[in-house]
């Protein structure tokens, strides 16, 4: 599956994106991650986060013009706790996958306003008028319609978005 979400998803300078959550800082000054997986939303450390990543992973932060929206985003993602997971990748449907938790709790925290953009999604191969193959098995699994043009959002989307800076890179061995 990731490689299928990789497959049909830009990301920041080529690279291929995943998976995306929200670093905060918790109890004791805990670094964890707020993020939309398996189950549903939940919080975990960022060494069990970054265990289960393959690729090096990108850190990025809003812009400064937009901290003003953190407190707030926090608050809602950590609200979400327990949502079950949107198997369906369907936006709106009381349920998350990654980054529509984080479109969502930018949203809130903005009153609203978007910070990020929903664009029509894609299943298909790249270049090609055919669906990835896994994306057909999953949905068809699913028992309904490859969402093809729905309004979405993607790791790979947000890590382009204008409106956060990508200030580190690293693996997980370097944690």
């Amino acid at each position: 599956m990731c490689d299928a979400i990789e497959e049909v998803t830009q990301g920041y300078e080529g690279r291929r994106f995943s998976h995306v959550g929200m670093v905060v800082d918790t109890a004791l000054g805990r670094v964890s991650v707020i993020e939309a997986m398996g189950p549903g939303v939940r919080i975990i450390s960022l060494d069990s986060f970054a265990a289960a990543n393959r690729h090096p992973m990108l850190v990025g932060r809003v812009k400064p013009e937009y901290n003003y929206l953190l407190d707030s985003a926090v608050r809602f993602a950590v609200a979400q706790v327990g949502i079950p997971y949107d198997d369906e990748f369907l936006y709106d449907n009381g349920m998350y996958y990654c980054s529509e938790l984080l479109y969502d709790a930018f949203l809130h925290a903005g009153g609203g306003t978007p910070l990020f953009t929903l664009e029509p999604m894609t299943f298909r191969r790249p270049g090609s008028a055919h669906f990835y193959p896994v994306w057909e098995a999953y949905y068809k699994a699913l028992g309904i319609a490859i969402p093809e043009g729905a309004p979405g959002c993607n790791p790979g989307g947000l890590s382009r978005s204008p409106k956060i800076d990508i200030i580190h890179s690293f693996s997980s061995s370097k944690l």
